[in-house]
């Protein structure tokens, strides 16, 4: 793709939410902060808008995107809600949940982000910068992460212009983003299923449901196959530098993705080492995780090594992550 655009880069407030409502609404790209991640914004009604994003990313075409819309009764309009997907809905959003839904008849999101698809990924965010800019633009926005596609996902405007700037045409900085994991995604079939971990945990969700959700079998996912929902695809998270899990120790020549205050064997050995949470929080590691693989992603180590991460709550979604980054691409 050439990358000879201009990409401007404003600082959030009223004149850059005023900028970016006019370049979606011209059939641009701007990328803005959420509270999961940096997402990369078009007119969820625009195909010409939403092919120019798939190439500014390199994003597979049969990779679907979520519409993020202003609220609830914006939602309604492009989607089908049944009695769990209300309760959902009413329970945690704006937020970072996306639910897979069916679409309505008259759904305004363009075949080209659902993908083919008879469903919608559809959510409302809670980051004041980004439902701003929906608002002012008065549709539904598709935004995957601002990042190319593969490539660790962005949590701050620096991150976004070191992957696509000269790409897209507008860059909204509003800082840091809270969460730093994408969205938690639940398919709302006759029985909800968990499609994606993410940065709400699977256990709010039952609370509200009153029982658990079902699990989408690990072997449903493929690199060639098509996905039900974004970040379904296995190596979607996949650094260039190769990932090692679950490390006991520090190889020579290895980078170190350090959690918690527990020691590894031969630390000494690392070429870098970051610790997403010193303390052993899991909601510092997840809005660290990005980061931190993409600085040691820069560190040309022969490979990162990741120190274990409980699998509980947030962790979940770190695991996930790290496990589509240990897959790599070919």
């Amino acid at each position: 793709m050439e990358t000879g655009l201009k990409t401007l880069v404003l600082p959030a407030g009223l004149a850059a939410t005023a900028t970016a409502a006019g370049v979606l609404a011209e059939g641009g790209l701007v990328a803005f902060p959420t509270e999961t991640v940096y997402g990369l914004g078009a007119d969820a009604g625009n195909a010409a808008a939403i092919a120019r994003l798939y190439q500014a990313k390199g994003r597979p075409a049969f990779n679907p995107l979520i519409a993020h819309v202003a609220d609830l009764a914006a939602a309604r309009r492009i989607a089908l809600f049944d009695g769990q997907a209300l309760r959902l809905a009413t329970a945690f959003w704006p937020g970072p949940l996306t639910l897979v839904l069916p679409k309505a008849l008259s759904c305004p999101v363009a075949e080209l982000a659902t993908a083919g698809l008879d469903t919608v990924a559809i959510r409302v965010p809670a980051h004041k910068v980004a439902r701003d800019i929906i608002k002012a633009f008065g549709g539904a926005v598709v935004a995957p992460s601002a990042n190319l596609s593969g490539h660790v996902s962005p949590t701050t405007a620096e991150h976004v212009h070191g992957d696509l700037a000269g790409r897209i045409d507008l860059i909204v900085d509003g800082g840091a983003v809270d969460v730093g994991v994408e969205s938690t995604i639940v398919g709302c079939f006759s029985d909800p299923v968990l499609l994606r971990p993410g940065g709400l945990p699977r256990a709010d969700i039952e609370q509200v449901l009153g029982h658990p959700l079902l699990s989408w079998p690990a072997d449903a996912e493929s690199d060639s196959g098509q996905p039900l929902a974004p970040g379904m695809l296995t190596s979607h998270y996949a650094p260039r530098t190769p990932v090692r899990l679950n490390a006991g120790d520090v190889h020579v020549g290895e980078a170190l993705l350090a959690f918690g205050p527990a020691k590894v064997a031969r630390a000494e050995c690392a070429s870098a080492v970051m610790n997403l949470s010193p303390r052993g929080d899991l909601a510092e590691a997840a809005a660290n995780l990005f980061g931190y693989l993409r600085t040691l992603d820069t560190k040309n180590a022969d490979a990162i090594a990741v120190m274990p991460i409980p699998d509980d709550g947030l962790g979940e979604a770190i695991n996930d992550r790290l496990r589509r980054a240990a897959v790599g691409r070919a």
